[in-house]
């Protein structure tokens, strides 16, 4: 398969471990976006949120999505990608999009650093919110969906990804 991998899904789902591995077992190239974010910006997501709002890091965000150009590459989308349809259709042109999909209580058991993450959300938003806003978004552009469970080893989701791919 020549075509890109797309992975989407909620922050603490494991697109970046799942998608490091993957890239390594199909002889792929990696790119985590939310990485190519903070060395366009010389800065952390978080950074960006606390000093110019969440709206400018989803703006940011969108132009990354809508400028990568890549071959045979694994890519680990930030959790709010899908929230930009341009940035989306040109990761998912010539490409599979892997929806990691993780239920809400296992994101709160693995993500604890949520003042910290960079995660794009309001004040007073939580997990649940963005878990409500984002769902509709991951299964609209999923081409495969890769349920996970809390007893799910990276290795196991690796695999049935590649199953799901072949």
């Amino acid at each position: 398969m020549d075509k890109n991998i797309v992975l989407i899904g909620m922050p603490g789902s494991g697109k970046s471990t799942v998608g490091v591995i993957l890239a390594k077992e199909l002889g792929y190239s990696f790119v985590d976006t939310d990485i190519l974010i903070c060395q366009r910006e010389n800065t952390t997501l978080q950074n960006i949120i606390d000093t110019r709002g969440v709206k400018e890091l989803l703006n940011i965000e969108s132009i990354v999505g809508q400028e990568f150009r890549g071959k045979r590459t694994v890519i680990a989308t930030g959790g709010s990608m899908v929230f930009s349809d341009r940035a989306m259709n040109n990761l998912c042109k010539n490409a599979v999009c892997v929806f990691i999909d993780v239920p809400l209580k296992e994101i709160k058991r693995r993500v604890k650093n949520i003042a910290t993450r960079g995660i794009a959300m309001e004040k007073g938003e939580t997990l649940d919110t963005i878990f409500e806003q984002r769902m509709p978004k991951y299964i609209h552009y999923a081409d495969i969906t890769i349920p996970v469970n809390n007893r799910s080893v990276i290795e196991d989701v690796v695999e049935k990804i590649k199953k799901a791919i072949k």
